[in-house]
């Protein structure tokens, strides 16, 4: 119910930072993992990441990435763009918060403190 702060927090040029945890069809080519970790070209543009890693101590077909982008739908595009599909897509932070300890399907409010951080993000 904040214009301001959706737009900070949805506008590109504030280059809000958000990590995906992402579960993809088939194991991530390590060619592809490299394109995609020093940019690729999209029809919309040159997109680069900030960074793109193998989950630790899973198979190569779940990968985490990071990136400041706003496009439409930019993490499934990313993978589409070499065949793959996704399995399951969760944003695990977003502009300082994180989803630790949140089961699926559910929300918590924000506490006052997390209020305040995300009204002074991207002044």
């Amino acid at each position: 119910n904040d214009g301001d702060l959706t737009k900070r927090l949805s506008h590109p040029k504030y280059e809000v930072r958000k990590i995906y945890h992402v579960h993809l069809d088939k194991s991530l080519h390590l060619n592809h993992y490299r394109e995609i970790a020093e940019g690729l070209q999209l029809e919309d543009g040159l997109i680069k990441v900030d960074n793109i890693a193998f989950l630790e101590g899973e198979s190569r077909d779940q990968v985490t990435i990071e990136l400041h982008s706003g496009r439409n739908r930019i993490v499934r595009r990313i993978f589409e763009h070499f065949d793959y599909q996704i399995f399951k897509l969760d944003r695990v932070y977003y502009a300082g918060l994180t989803k630790k300890n949140l089961p699926r399907g559910f929300f918590r409010h924000l506490s006052p403190r997390e209020v305040i951080m995300l009204k002074h993000f991207g002044k």
